[in-house]
């Protein structure tokens, strides 16, 4: 989900289960142009070569840059982070994740890869850039995303997370890992558990951190689950002392009712971006005012706190570096179910099918917010004028009888922990740990240790 976050996916392969890295006269993917990496010189940056479609029908190649850390011979093999977004590269964030779990890292060897799409090969759209960034929920202009679907032209239907699993198989291929452990954050976790389901014998366990259910639904799409939740994390924050001094989430549904639905669509993404800063919601050092009290004293007519929130959490122009927003709309809308169907709906049946779930929708699916900010997010308005494409698989099976551990924030609104609960269903041998007071992307961004710690159990057992 949002790129802010750092989506991670791990791949572990016990010593047993390695072959050693592919020979030179060995048919197959291959890591080639090995140096080391610029970056930090833990590790060896290479590039893995994949097809631009995987179904042979178009030709074309690209290639993927990868860094494995340098301990080769690390006694439980392989760690693969994904990073997440989509639309973030996965190398540059090797050291970060080195640094926070040195424990783990002892016994696994650590592998970023820039999945297609991002890094060297980012897809550039610069009005989408500028417009949204990194945000699910800021919607563009329908100009934004036709200019965007315009530049990509012909390849906009290559880079789903069907397109990335089977890259992943590449690398671990390339890599000589006979199984492999899937961690992944955010969309990293949808993208792990879709990878499991393809590649069920190559998966030894998957844990999966601030949770994208894998099976794609148009309550998804719209963030329900998420808009809903946002009631219970600022009430939750509300119940430590001191005690604050309205309800806040009465004081947020006031503010979308006196306000149009794009002030509500700007609230909701302000609020998802805000918990990137303070998980608390109530550290007025964090960003000058907190959240709690800028909502409040909006309600009361004083509406600079909250101005000066919506002003300075912005969203738009993530660097194209940092976060590909062309990616980003490429893979959802190929990948996520929406109120009209798929990606390969008719363009002429999408408007109206949107506005009739609107027309359905009820306070109560919404609150604190109105069906008009479900149906006005970021996600709905990019996918609607997207060109038809083929749209991407939907498995709606069980994950592998495999262990997973389901990891998320109690204050996470990005990914709301009721969607880890959700994907807990599906898992035959899972284990749900809530951080408490934690919010989006725990193994990166936990100011304590427990999400840390049970991810190190978890692998050690």
């Amino acid at each position: 989900m949002r790129s802010k976050t750092l989506a991670l996916a791990a791949i572990l392969a016990c010593t047993a289960g390695l072959t050693g890295p592919a020979s030179a006269s060995t048919a197959g993917p291959r890591l080639e142009n090995a140096r080391p990496c610029a970056h930090d010189a833990r590790f060896t940056c290479s590039t893995l070569t994949v097809p631009l479609d995987h179904r042979g029908r178009t030709p074309g190649t690209l290639d993927l840059q990868v860094a494995t850390a340098n301990n080769a011979n690390a006694a439980k093999g392989v760690l693969l982070f994904l990073t997440g977004g989509p639309g973030q590269p996965g190398v540059p964030f090797g050291t970060k994740l080195l640094d926070r779990m040195p424990a783990v890292f002892a016994d696994h060897r650590l592998v970023m890869i820039d999945q297609r799409g991002t890094g060297a090969n980012a897809l550039d759209c610069p009005d989408l850039q500028a417009q949204v960034g990194s945000s699910d929920i800021e919607p563009p202009t329908r100009e934004a995303v036709t200019r965007c679907a315009a530049i990509l032209g012909g390849e906009a239907g290559f880079y789903g997370t069907d397109a990335t699993v089977a890259d992943l198989d590449l690398l671990r291929r390339a890599l000589g890992a006979r199984k492999m452990v899937v961690d992944g954050v955010s969309y990293g976790s949808f993208t792990a558990a879709r990878y499991a389901i393809a590649h069920p014998g190559n998966v030894s366990k998957l844990i999966l951190d601030s949770v994208l259910p894998h099976h794609a639904t148009a309550e998804q799409s719209l963030y329900l689950q998420a808009l809903k939740a946002t009631a219970r994390v600022l009430r939750d924050a509300c119940a430590k002392p001191p005690a604050c001094a309205s309800d806040p989430a009465e004081d947020l549904a006031w503010l979308v009712r006196n306000r149009d639905a794009a002030a509500g669509v700007a609230l909701f993404d302000m609020i998802v971006t805000y918990e990137f800063a303070d998980p608390s919601y109530r550290d007025p050092s964090a960003l000058g005012t907190d959240l709690i009290t800028a909502l409040r004293t909006a309600r009361g007519g004083n509406t600079a706190k909250l101005d000066s929130l919506l002003r300075d959490l912005a969203s738009g122009g993530d660097p194209l570096t940092s976060f590909s927003s062309g990616l980003h709309a490429a893979t959802l809308c190929a990948d996520m179910r929406f109120p009209w169907g798929d990606a390969g709906t008719p363009d002429f049946a999408r408007e109206p099918l949107l506005n009739l779930t609107e027309k359905r929708l009820t306070g109560r699916d919404t609150w604190p917010f109105s069906p008009a900010v479900a149906t006005g997010v970021g996600f709905v308005r990019t996918c609607l004028p997207w060109p038809v494409v083929p749209p991407n698989s939907n498995p709606g099976g069980r994950l592998p009888d495999v262990p997973v551990l389901l990891l998320n924030g109690d204050h996470d609104l990005s990914t709301p922990m009721e969607w880890a609960y959700e994907e807990a269903k599906a898992a035959p041998r899972g284990e749900v740990v809530i951080v408490e007071g934690a919010a989006h992307s725990i193994q990166n961004r936990e100011p304590g240790e427990a999400g840390r710690k049970a991810v190190a159990e978890f692998l050690a057992r």
